[in-house]
């Protein structure tokens, strides 16, 4: 269980605590909302792992949702859950991540000539080519490296605590004549948004569950204990921002850890918390190149038409093609951010409307199943079924609605990224369609 717990900790905690913070409480207005959001994420994060622990243990399969999503929904949910991974969700998190590189970067060394925003991009498209070409060397980061990352990531997070108690606390805002507004439904569901992908990780982790000894009995105190943990150091972590910053300086900072840091420890300070989060970037970079080209290579054998995405690199020990095309894709989701001056923000609404409907799908897939194959063995089954499963499904569709209904009326740069993102899931119908008559016409062997 104990192993469980810090795979599960090290897997959740990622950068998105260093970057997402500003535009939460941006989006609350209020620090009673904010810190409810971020406890409010770590219970649906703790509902939904549940539901993902009883479909790993009772479909044990390294494909993940694509096979839980084939094995409820049939063939055609299964590919455009691939197409979505490799065109909205894994590069979309690639490109967002390269812009936390690029924020830190940008804050302790802009590159000359360039405005913010510009610099943040080419970090940003400098990462992401650089790490590919490693991933095509076939070079791979050890598990003992990846453990000291994590490490590494909290450290920075214990030093963002220690400024905070060691500053003054930021001064008090001018009273205001009327009590803080409450936010709009769909302001605090974007909120939320930002919330869960900072809490981002525990479907992968639940995977583990299958080698969980004992997994009936241990598999709810691990993720209680590990999600209970990560809700707790965030909220340390918020509260310490707040200190240090108050919720407006939060709102304004591009640079939230590196502010704080600076106020306390001057420009070493925040050199040093920079270059940490940059590298806890390029680590999470990497790992979600990692998984999401294999996606690409398991699509490429599913489908004759698109075999030259399954192509294995034997010399190399990677899916060399799912590696290009995916770094091509993550440039151009890039160039869209820069386009848009939204960056991280603009990711962010790109990836989430298609994020949240393909969790929607798989909360279903769990009753479907549970409906379809109520014979099947389960070693570990949902407390409370079904209405946990319902409330997760629920929580998905609340999260798919705020991320289309709130930025359905934003426009960054003249482009609506989420729209845009739902347009680009919308081309998967038509590779559907192209795939299915390329298998008709196809000779038999």
């Amino acid at each position: 269980m104990r192993e469980a717990v810090a795979i599960t900790v090290g897997i959740v905690i990622g950068a998105g605590i260093f970057k997402a913070p500003a535009m939460v409480a941006g989006l609350t207005g209020d620090p009673a909302w904010m810190f409810g959001a971020w406890l409010l994420g770590g219970l649906i994060s703790l509902v939904g792992a549940l539901c993902y622990a009883e479909l790993a243990t009772t479909y044990p399969h390294a494909g993940g949702d694509y096979h839980f999503l084939h094995r409820a929904f049939g063939r055609s949910v299964s590919l455009l859950f691939g197409w979505a991974r490799l065109s909205v969700i894994t590069t979309g998190s690639i490109a967002l991540l390269g812009f936390v590189f690029g924020d830190y970067m940008t804050a302790i060394l802009p590159l000359p000539g360039l405005s913010p925003a510009g610099s943040a991009a080419v970090y940003a498209a400098l990462s992401i080519v650089g790490l590919s070409w490693i991933n095509l060397l076939g070079i791979r980061a050890s598990s003992s490296t990846q453990l000291w990352l994590t490490c590494l990531e909290i450290g920075g997070l214990l030093l963002v605590l220690a400024a905070a108690l060691l500053a003054n606390a930021a001064p008090a805002a001018p009273p205001s004549p009327a009590p803080a507004a409450t936010p709009s439904a769909a302001a605090f569901g974007l909120a939320m948004v930002f919330v869960l992908l900072t809490y981002g990780g525990w479907n992968e982790a639940a995977y583990i569950s299958a080698e969980v000894r004992d997994a009936r009995r241990n598999m709810v105190k691990a993720l209680v204990l590990s999600i209970g943990l990560i809700t707790l150091l965030y909220l340390l972590v918020n509260w310490a921002y707040w200190r240090a910053l108050g919720l407006q300086g939060m709102a304004d900072s591009q640079a939230l850890a590196a502010d704080v840091l600076a106020l306390e420890f001057g420009a070493a300070g925040q050199v040093v918390i920079s270059v940490m989060i940059a590298i806890t970037a390029l680590t999470s970079i990497n790992a979600t190149m990692i998984v999401g080209a294999r996606t690409s290579y398991a699509l490429g054998r599913d489908w004759t038409a698109l075999r030259w995405l399954g192509e294995w690199n034997d010399l190399r020990g990677a899916p060399a093609n799912a590696l290009r095309l995916q770094c091509v894709v993550a440039l151009a989701l890039v160039a869209l951010g820069l386009a848009t001056g939204g960056g991280f923000n603009t990711m962010v609404e790109f990836t989430a409307p298609v994020f949240w409907l393909f969790f929607l799908l798989s909360g279903l897939s769990l009753m479907v199943l549970r409906w379809r194959e109520p014979q099947a063995v389960r070693p570990f089954r949902v407390p409370l079924y079904p209405q946990l499963p319902l409330v997760f499904c629920a929580t998905c569709g609340y999260m798919l609605w705020s991320s289309l209904s709130y930025v359905g009326a934003q426009t960054l740069g003249g482009l609506n990224a989420a729209w845009v993102s739902v347009g680009v899931l919308a081309l998967g119908l038509l590779l559907l369609w192209w795939l299915r008559g390329a298998a008709r016409t196809a000779p038999a062997s």
